[in-house]
């Protein structure tokens, strides 16, 4: 049997550099020291909004910090990269390849968007009929090769403004087998829950209203999402249980658990892990093993039928322990519905342990106009 081996990313939030003193350039740095020569990342996500003003000496800032960056990155635009009028100084300046374009990356087929250069600046965000196409065209493949999707773009597919493109783009993540849309945008951190597909939106790393500066890490685990924000001053390691699937994030019915169940847990640091253990309820703390050229350590356990949380606690060679936490989908029940496809209607709200204050605090929504 092949090894599993979890699509998993780290997600900085939007960058809106301006110089190289500022305190997000300072960040970013730090984000990136932090990041590099960590075990079990495939890349780096920047969701745009990477130079407040799209001005090439702020895109020079980028450019430096990530070439420091050992990692694979990918970034796409965002409306103050169209800020100029042209992204032009996007590609040409941080040397990224041109959007949209496909990679298939740990089993996932991950898609990535241009939301900004069909439109005319700021938030007017389109795609076009090209590229509308070539994700028709993708997603289609994907599904043809029963391959599960990961789609980055700057926003929601419903602030899209291009006629009739936020319904067609909604509709047609809906039909596919697109499991995770990552976002930046909102300045905050939020998880909206369809039933079908996750999205999520990592807090600003530029321009913070909520909480500390840090960065998101997401992975994609036979069909099952998981994902928490990682604040900065925390520290490794970092645990974050990839199945089964939490209740808020469980979006097939057959992700609910039943009798017999695996635990996998992807463990994050710059020290080897000593000690990898779970606990049900509260119950003892039992061995999580990681066999040879797997991402992931795991447990095999019948699950009581009163059982409610799983916790996952690992110690690495440095002494340093930390833990997370699941409530498994008991029944299909749970699985959540949207009346507002593409959109945060379907917000999961507040789950602090995961980062998640619930607040929508930033300037697209209720937070101050930058």
């Amino acid at each position: 049997m092949a090894p599993l081996r979890p699509l998993v990313f780290a997600h900085i939030g939007d960058l809106h550099l301006t110089e190289a003193d500022a305190q997000n350039a300072r960040d970013l740095r730090a984000i990136v020291e932090t990041l590099d020569g960590v075990e079990g990342i495939d890349f780096v996500y920047l969701p745009g909004d990477n130079a407040e003003n799209g001005r090439p000496e702020q895109y020079a800032l980028v450019r430096a910090a990530l070439d420091a960056l050992r990692l694979p990155v990918h970034v796409v635009t965002g409306d103050h990269d169209m800020e100029g009028g042209s992204l032009e100084p996007f590609y040409a300046c941080l040397g990224v390849q041109r959007l949209p374009y496909a990679a298939d990356v740990s089993g996932v087929r991950c898609l990535f968007l241009d939301m900004c250069g069909s439109g005319s600046g700021g938030p007017d965000f389109r795609l076009g009929a090209d590229q509308i196409a070539w994700l028709r065209g993708a997603l289609a493949e994907a599904d043809a090769d029963g391959q599960d999707v990961a789609l980055f773009m700057h926003s929601y597919p419903a602030d899209l403004k291009g006629e009739g493109e936020a319904a067609l783009v909604s509709d047609l993540v809906a039909r596919s087998r697109v499991r995770l849309v990552e976002m930046g945008h909102t300045h905050y951190n939020e998880i909206a829950n369809e039933g079908r597909t996750i999205y999520a939106a990592a807090r600003s790393t530029g321009q913070i209203e909520e909480g500390p500066v840090g960065f998101a890490v997401a992975a994609i685990d036979a069909g099952v999402v998981s994902w928490r924000f990682h604040p900065l001053a925390t520290g490794w390691p970092l645990v974050l249980v990839t199945a089964p699937a939490d209740r808020r994030l469980a979006h097939d019915a057959a992700q609910a658990v039943g009798a017999e169940t695996e635990i996998r847990a992807l463990v994050l640091g710059d020290a080897p892990i000593a000690e990898c253990r779970f606990s049900i309820d509260g119950g003892p703390w039992l061995p999580m093993t990681r066999p040879d050229g797997e991402r992931c350590h795991r447990a095999r356990l019948a699950l009581p039928p009163e059982a409610r949380g799983i916790a996952v606690r690992a110690t690495d060679a440095r002494g340093r322990t930390t833990e997370d936490r699941v409530e498994p989908a008991r029944d299909a029940a749970c699985i959540r519905r949207s009346e507002a496809p593409g959109s945060d209607a379907a917000a999961i709200g507040a789950w602090p342990e995961r980062g998640l204050l619930g607040t929508q605090l930033g300037p697209n929504r209720n937070g101050r106009q930058w």
